[in-house]
């Protein structure tokens, strides 16, 4: 579950997608001290990839984002979250289908809940479709198994890896050169 968080406003719990491709993007940006694979928004605790995967848990594959607030805004971080992926596609992303890859954002205070709700709201105007991403507060936050975590970094010639994200990463790195870490 969600250990206490010293400094709940550093930090961002965000659905969209495979948890892979969100923490392979969020592991680019400047400011990002860590990124942890999860599950979260769903009823059963200590779930499993395999539970999870099932839908019978209301979780959703989440990255929990914490990082520097001297470097990156939680605004910042939304501008992200909704550049790469689809917050229009009900439980989906491109192929992968299923409540767990729903789109959404789990709120850890009350600032974080409107600042959502306004960048949400801000965002739909690029949209045709309405944007279908959950914003509620957290509740509880698993990490996934180790086998989940740095994924892309321990398998980037995997074919989901070369299919999937790589191309979501080439457009973060058009679109966000200016927050990207230096090599």
């Amino acid at each position: 579950m969600i250990e206490p968080l010293a400094h709940p406003s550093s930090t961002a719990v965000l659905g969209g997608g495979c948890f892979w491709c969100l923490e392979a993007a969020f592991q680019e940006i400047r400011g990002v001290t860590a990124v942890t694979s999860g599950y979260a928004g769903g009823t059963v605790p200590d779930p499993t990839y395999e539970q999870v995967c099932a839908g019978t848990t209301g979780h959703a594959e989440v990255v929990r984002v914490e990082f520097d607030p001297a470097e990156l805004g939680y605004d910042d971080v939304l501008d992200i979250f909704w550049a790469i992926h689809d917050p229009t596609t009900p439980n989906r992303q491109g192929n992968d289908v299923g409540s767990q890859y729903r789109s959404m954002i789990l709120t850890l205070t009350a600032e974080q809940q409107t600042q959502a709700e306004a960048s949400r709201d801000r965002t739909q105007k690029l949209w045709d479709q309405p944007i279908v991403t959950e914003i509620r507060s957290l509740e509880a936050f698993y990490p996934a198994e180790a086998y989940h975590q740095n994924y892309f970094r321990n398998h980037p010639g995997q074919g989901y890896c070369q299919i999937v994200i790589n191309p979501k990463l080439q457009r973060l790195r058009q679109k966000f050169r200016d927050r990207l870490r230096q090599p």
